[in-house]
């Protein structure tokens, strides 16, 4: 499987910083992986985004070292407009990407910038719309709509590009329990539908460890842990570098040293049940 996304030695300092906010940096994701970054506010973890996207070194000038390849292109020798179509962006709020009168214009409004002739930008409005199940939104003013249907309409636009890889950036922070874990098993449907490569920064990590297939902790701009989700939840350094491990996940681990549940796999909280009630019989 070829890598979607290849990250070699990147680093990167802001105009007047005294320290770089990245530092030889190093990833590949291979296409159709989830990936999870996690980390502190300050870890770098934005500035990564812009890297990948191409606002750095495009919008955001600096020190730049290194290289960032999307599909085998170079994106600091891409042009905004060509990255548009390979890497897709979802902000945390949505309401930054939705601000036409109706959901499809909304949808639509990077396939116009784009000049993709009418019939295939209709085509792709009504496909995206299928996908995300807001068919019935189509006329609906987007101010009008819940936070779970405006990120579902946000997230609408960025596939009509049919970019090959999606930034989703703390996707849930706006969302109640329920939506935030309708909106994780989207992208898991998105993913084995169309094959779509997600990169999520995230901080509740209970809503991912279950369809994510690595977690990347960044420390001061590098990388400091990188695995399964379990790997790195299950292993001793994650909260020692900010990263929150999920109640449930805690619970497991101290299950697990006393032999009453396994500790190869996270489990849901209805499967920890399950396996304490199958040692007991």
């Amino acid at each position: 499987m070829s890598n979607i996304l290849e990250i070699e030695w990147l680093g990167f300092r802001y105009p007047d910083s005294p320290r770089k906010a990245i530092s030889d940096f190093d990833l590949a994701v291979p296409e159709g992986e989830i990936v999870v970054l996690a980390g502190p506010s300050g870890c770098g973890k934005s500035t990564l985004l812009r890297a990948v996207n191409g606002l750095i070194p495009h919008m955001y000038s600096g020190e730049y070292t290194g290289s960032v390849r999307v599909g085998g292109t170079n994106v600091k020798e891409s042009s905004m407009r060509d990255l548009a179509q390979k890497v897709g962006f979802l902000f945390q709020n949505p309401e930054n990407q939705i601000f036409m009168f109706t959901v499809e214009r909304d949808i639509a409004f990077g396939l116009e910038n784009l000049g993709v002739p009418r019939p295939e930008m209709r085509a792709r409005v009504d496909e995206a719309m299928r996908l995300l199940d807001i068919g019935e939104l189509a006329l609906r003013a987007p101010h009008e709509l819940s936070d779970g249907q405006k990120q579902r309409v946000a997230l609408a636009g960025v596939l009509a590009m049919e970019p090959r890889l999606v930034i989703l950036d703390e996707p849930t922070s706006l969302l109640d329990p329920k939506t935030a874990s309708e909106l994780v098993g989207l992208v898991a449907r998105l993913r084995k539908e169309l094959g779509t490569t997600f990169v999520v920064v995230e901080h509740r990590l209970d809503l991912l460890v279950k369809v994510a297939d690595r977690i990347v902790v960044m420390s001061d701009g590098r990388k400091a842990l990188e695995g399964t989700p379990a790997e790195v939840l299950f292993g001793e350094d994650a909260e020692s570098y900010g990263v929150s491990t999920p109640s449930i996940t805690r619970l497991q681990k101290m299950l697990a040293k006393d032999g009453l549940v396994p500790q190869g796999e996270l489990m849901t909280t209805a499967e920890l049940a399950t396996s304490l009630e199958g040692g007991r019989s």
